[in-house]
């Protein structure tokens, strides 16, 4: 027996594929993997149905054209016929005569232009036998070559059901060679991609020799210029021999009114399927044994008027309606007599045909357990989590599942599961923004920090002599004037501007010094009673201590962090004008092993956020003229850091959001190898 050819005659175009998962949902085969987002056709699966031609508006499924082959056919020496398939009426609704129809493609340079229907007609009288001769036997009708395809790739258990005739091309063939001898090359032109497949099958070999769809046709049509109103078309019949009822043979049920079997269909003898859907569930069921019936006469698509290699998209019903209406008139204007005797001269044609079983069917040996953990990973914990919204291509979550386990289909194929990823990912996003942003304002910080050291170490070197100088007159004039004279006033004020000038360089010096800090095992204890030793407490502020660690020593710059919690604690006074609540709570950082943060918060009158964002910058201050440098806050940003630590603020004005007031949060790691390891 000859082996099938394995020709791939549908693509993918990459570029324009995106991943709308429609051609798999579409696909009877399951013959489309996805990777990496993108569907590629698995050649040894496909049935060449065209299904994912037919429904990607994207156009990027496409199947291959023939044309460049049929144009050097009709150029060589050899006779060429076309034989056009009987849902040529559903195509050219366009053209209302179909004889211009004819003419139009004999001005292509064919020599015979034959109709299809009537191999039709003596493939329905083959049907009609077979189920005459064999009551036992069920049979599945053949002339659709992509049920063929499927029944031998996806259930062969059952290709002995397939009935052995050949379809209306192949008989149609059969008979032109008849006549014109076997040097006749012939080429079908039709809806159906997957005749392309069969005309290429070793048992068929020279009967049919190119493969056109009726979109090809009109491309050929377009090239030359041939139209309806083209002055050179000469309207003509088809040749002999002329088709009757085989023109309705690509409506659902075509065949049975072909030959008068409707009796048998209405007692249920007889099966009638098309589309995607309705083929899988019959054969499905006749596989296993719960459907029962004479003959399943199926079609892939929804008629043979449907087929993927239709230009038109018409209406369907107006499709059916017009192939009705061509049939009639083809029958009205028969010749009865010519018409009966071409039949009984070409009814010993041979028109038998074998099949091999090419399985092609996925083990499904998986485990409950292996199929279980792919769920688990899409979020399908329990039954209820299963929603089968076939957005992923499989009709359930479970068909879906198993595909990830064959490798055909991928996790991200699930739209829920993406959802869920995408909030995921977003959150995520968000989290890492707030964090990117944190660390940009850090080091915006640390930079204006950086230039603002070196302009104060300029200046003190700068101003600090001269100003000793100005300080030492000052109080050496103080002194000798008197406290009565009227020029002690004006004494006295520059010698208290002189000294906050002192007062200013001197932290501007703190501020630029790059010393290193003595680093000493602290008790926590002692290091908050010292801060606070520096602060004077009002009796209308509360004062609250909280320890919550079990640790009893820090490491860090005694003097120093005794400089920052001072400075906070007083700061935090200055803000309650009018009394409120300190609290300085000490507790472990969850981010830190060994290391604390340390809070200081007060219920004063916060601080704007505009103000907010300038807190430590230097020289920038909320209270009045003379009563604060705008250095302490930079100063204590800059211990800290050196400390490996870090400071945060958090406040609020506004009493409708929640309790005014401001915390200050200062992070230490705590462990001098942390510290010197930087």
């Amino acid at each position: 027996m000859d082996l099938q050819q394995k020709n791939q005659f549908i693509y993918t175009v990459k570029d324009r594929c995106k991943v709308c998962y429609t051609c798999v949902r579409e696909c009877p085969a399951k013959a489309i993997r996805i990777v990496n987002g993108q569907a590629e056709i698995i050649a040894t699966r496909c049935i060449a149905c065209g299904n994912c031609v037919k429904v990607c508006n994207r156009d990027a499924k496409m199947f291959s054209f023939a044309i460049d082959r049929v144009k050097k056919l009709i150029k060589s020496e050899d006779k060429v016929a076309a034989i056009i398939a009987p849902s040529v009426a559903g195509e050219f609704i366009d053209i209302s005569d179909y004889q211009t129809l004819v003419g139009m493609i004999r001005m292509l340079g064919f020599d015979h232009v034959n109709e299809v229907a009537f191999g039709a007609e003596l493939v329905a009288d083959k049907y009609k036998e077979l189920l005459r001769k064999d009551q036992k036997q069920t049979f599945i009708s053949t002339s659709c070559p992509a049920i063929v395809s499927y029944v031998e790739k996806h259930h062969p258990q059952i290709v002995k059901s397939l009935a052995p005739i050949v379809s209306p091309m192949i008989a149609t063939a059969r008979v032109l060679h008849d006549i014109h001898g076997n040097d006749l090359k012939i080429v079908f032109i039709g809806p159906c991609i997957a005749k392309k497949n069969e005309a290429a099958l070793g048992q068929f070999k020279e009967m049919v020799h190119e493969v056109i769809s009726f979109t090809e046709l009109r491309r050929m049509f377009d090239e030359k210029n041939i139209n309806p109103e083209h002055p050179d078309i000469v309207p003509s019949e088809f040749d002999q021999p002329i088709a009757g009822k085989g023109s309705v043979f690509p409506i659902s049920g075509g065949m049975l009114q072909t030959v008068d079997l409707e009796e048998d269909f209405l007692n249920g003898e007889i099966v009638v399927a098309e589309g995607r859907q309705d083929i899988i569930e019959v054969l499905k069921e006749f596989e296993e044994g719960y459907l029962e019936a004479k003959l399943f006469d199926l079609l892939c698509c929804n008629g043979c008027m449907n087929g993927p290699g239709m230009s038109s998209r018409q209406k369907f019903f107006l499709k059916r309606k017009n192939i009705s209406n061509f049939a009639k008139r083809q029958f009205d204007r028969l010749d009865q007599a010519e018409w009966e005797k071409n039949k009984k001269k070409y009814s010993n044609i041979k028109l038998d045909r074998y099949f091999i079983a090419d399985d092609q069917r996925y083990p499904s040996n998986f485990s409950e357990e292996e199929i279980n953990k792919v769920k688990e990973k899409l979020g399908i914990k329990g039954q209820d989590d299963e929603l089968n919204c076939t957005a992923c291509g499989y009709d359930t979550c479970h068909e879906h599942a198993v595909a990830i386990l064959k490798g055909i289909a991928e996790t991200e194929m699930c739209l829920p599961y993406t959802i869920d990823k995408l909030h995921k990912y977003i959150t995520d996003l968000d989290v890492s923004n707030k964090k990117l942003a944190s660390t940009q304002d850090a080091l915006k910080q640390s930079e204006k920090l950086a230039s603002m050291g070196q302009l104060a170490a300029g200046i003190a070197h700068e101003v600090n002599n001269p100003l000793g100088v100005v300080i030492m007159y000052a109080h050496l004039l103080l002194d000798e004037i008197e406290p009565d004279s009227p020029h002690y006033r004006d004494l006295k004020l520059i010698v208290d501007q002189a000294d906050r000038c002192k007062k200013i360089v001197g932290g501007l010096l703190n501020f630029a010094r790059k010393s290193k800090v003595n680093i000493t095992e602290v008790k926590i204890r002692s290091l908050i009673k010292n801060s606070l030793k520096a602060v004077m407490m009002p009796s209308n502020v509360d004062l609250n201590i909280e320890l919550d660690t079990p640790q009893e020593f820090i490491a860090c710059d005694h003097d120093q962090m005794v400089q920052v919690f001072s400075n906070l604690a007083k700061n935090a006074v200055d803000a309650m004008p009018d009394g409120g609540e300190l609290l300085v709570k000490v507790e472990d950082d969850p981010n830190i092993t060994g290391g604390l943060v340390f809070t200081v918060k007060d219920t004063g009158t916060g601080i704007s956020p505009e103000n907010l964002e300038k807190m430590f910058e230097p020289f920038f201050t909320t209270k009045e003229d003379g009563k604060g440098t705008g250095l302490g806050l930079p100063i204590m940003y800059g211990i800290v850091k050196m400390h490996k630590g870090n400071i945060k603020v958090d406040s609020n004005t506004d009493p409708e959001k929640g309790p005014c007031g401001t915390s200050f949060y200062v992070s230490l790691p705590g462990v001098p190898e942390k510290i010197n390891a930087h």
